[in-house]
């Protein structure tokens, strides 16, 4: 067994993993707790931000939702969970992946789980509360409603797709992210 498979260098990123799935499920308990169903509690910038209180119970942009309960809960729920545990378990037994690209994994895994919990405990689904104004982009007026832990794996998936195109962990080299 690898003995640097718990060092320093893997550990310390999970403190985003574990940031992201607690800004996710306090601010998703607040929405839900003073936030009425399907209402817009503040706006800001005119209308360019709202916070509104709706659960989607497919993915993105509510793929899914009207699916079978079976279909969903293994596509939805067993599938993520597996493919979760399985980057997991890479992340901690590689050492080819740059730090960025540890920091921006342990994001899209915080996200993932953030809203795993809600798939699994949540029966009205995920709760999704902010809301983007669009401007016809897309043919959207306003973009699909998300969450902290959507915007997580956004961010992070740009950030890791970047840091594959700009940098890579020479083998034998050192450790820096030029």
């Amino acid at each position: 067994m690898n003995k640097n498979i718990f060092n320093k260098e893997k550990l310390l990123p999970l403190v985003l993993l574990f940031a992201v799935v607690l800004l996710d499920q306090v601010t998703k308990v607040l929405v839900v707790k003073y936030v009425p169903f399907h209402s817009i509690a503040a706006s800001f910038f005119g209308d360019f931000l709202r916070i509104i209180y709706v659960a989607n119970t497919g993915v993105a942009f509510s793929i899914g939702a009207g699916w079978g309960d079976l279909f969903r809960i293994m596509l939805f729920r067993i599938l993520p969970l597996v493919v979760l545990v399985a980057v997991l378990v890479f992340y901690f037994k590689t050492n080819e992946i740059t730090s960025v690209q540890r920091w921006a994994v342990c994001g899209i895994v915080g996200g993932g789980f953030g809203n795993l919990i809600d798939r699994f405990f949540r029966s009205e689904g995920v709760v999704d509360f902010i809301d983007v104004k669009f401007y016809g982009i897309f043919g959207y007026d306003r973009w699909p409603t998300f969450n902290v832990a959507d915007a997580a794996v956004v961010v992070c998936g740009v950030i890791l797709v970047v840091s594959f195109i700009f940098f890579s962990k020479k083998k034998g080299g050192n450790d820096d992210d030029r």
